[in-house]
């Protein structure tokens, strides 16, 4: 569907008619989140760069536009999108990009997907035609929806325009290695976090600790050789593969749970193949362990966990919520698809 009217004409339809709608741009994000029901609302032809100013460091592209497209165009004027986002394949959207709301290797340091989005226009589930902030930064007074609506799994709302702000890209950068135990790796990192180090990518696996440095020349050397280690030859392949899980580590059929937690806490006691990623906050592990398991460690260090990939997709891939911030969620789908239409449970099954 390249005309935005055609996509509100169907999701009206689909509205007085109870028809439940998968949304699918690219496909590349596919595997994550819970099953979703419904048929099929292809989005993807709805593509296209809208405004580009690098003087301005802001973007804005309709959500279908391939996200390599996008990147390439920004690295043309030596810009790049901050929160450096996992494709996952050939086909992925700057649509389900935002929507996922999932970040790279460089997020702890640069921020989140939703920091950057400026503005969004989309159709709700109730077929109405909405806007959110704009192309500046300063232009939003209130709550700003646009940044609810990244991650938000196209629950709430179909994507259409997009604004992003981009920033340049360094000067250069550099991958040093040190072999140590999780736990030294995790202290090393936490202490580095709180000094004048141009950190941009913290990784801990097999018993090596990859650390990347991104700035200015002589801000990166200066850094690299206060640091020490090895510097690491294979820096741009191993972040790439890192990002789009692609190392080895990835590969397999055993369930793939992402741990998000404080970043300073101490290797948790879970059975299972582990890789710690954004300086220790966040935390990849591969296991067969119950879900009840995994969440119960996670939740005595104050985390969350998610079934990233793999297991059981019919279950609560997701952290279960609250009762009130469940509560909170259901009030808010409603506001926006009172019929519940947009890829239902694709989050949690109550919504």
């Amino acid at each position: 569907m390249s005309d935005h009217k055609n996509i509100r004409e169907r999701i009206r339809d689909a509205v007085s008619s109870r028809t439940a709608l998968a949304i699918q741009g690219g496909g590349s994000k596919h595997f994550y989140g819970r099953t979703t029901q419904g048929e099929t609302l292809a989005v993807g032809d709805y593509r296209g760069i809208i405004d580009y100013t690098p003087s301005e460091l802001v973007i804005s592209a309709r959500a279908g536009t391939p996200l390599a497209e996008l990147e390439t165009r920004l690295a043309e004027q030596g810009q790049m999108l901050p929160f450096e986002p996992p494709h996952f394949g050939d086909h992925a959207t700057l649509g389900g990009t935002i929507a996922c709301g999932l970040s790279g290797p460089r997020r702890p340091w640069a921020g989140a997907a939703r920091d950057f989005v400026l503005g969004v226009n989309c159709i709700s589930g109730n077929g109405e035609y909405l806007r959110f902030g704009g192309q500046v930064m300063k232009n939003v007074a209130g709550y700003d929806l646009s940044r609810t609506l990244t991650g938000s799994l196209g629950t709430l709302a179909v994507l259409l325009d997009i604004h992003l702000k981009v920033l340049p890209r360094p000067e250069t950068s550099t991958t040093i290695r040190q072999s140590c135990s999780a736990a030294a790796a995790l202290q090393r990192m936490n202490q580095w976090a709180g000094k004048p180090v141009p950190l941009s990518g913290g990784c801990y696996m097999d018993g090596h600790l990859t650390v990347r440095l991104s700035g200015t020349t002589a801000g990166v050397q200066a850094a690299a050789d206060k640091l020490g280690g090895d510097i690491f030859d294979s820096q741009e392949t191993f972040w790439e593969d890192l990002r789009e899980q692609h190392l080895d580590f990835f590969t397999g059929d055993t369930p793939l749970w992402r741990l998000s937690v404080p970043p300073a806490s101490a290797p948790l006691e879970l059975d299972g193949d582990w890789l710690i990623d954004w300086g220790g906050a966040q935390r990849w592990l591969r296991t067969g362990l119950p879900a009840s398991t995994i969440r119960a460690a996670v939740a005595t260090v104050g985390g969350h966990a998610t079934l990233f990939s793999g297991g059981d997709r019919d279950s609560d891939v997701f952290q279960p919520l609250p009762p009130a911030l469940l509560a909170l969620h259901q009030r808010i789908k409603h506001t926006f698809d009172s019929a519940g239409i947009l890829n239902p449970g694709r989050m949690y099954p109550a919504l």
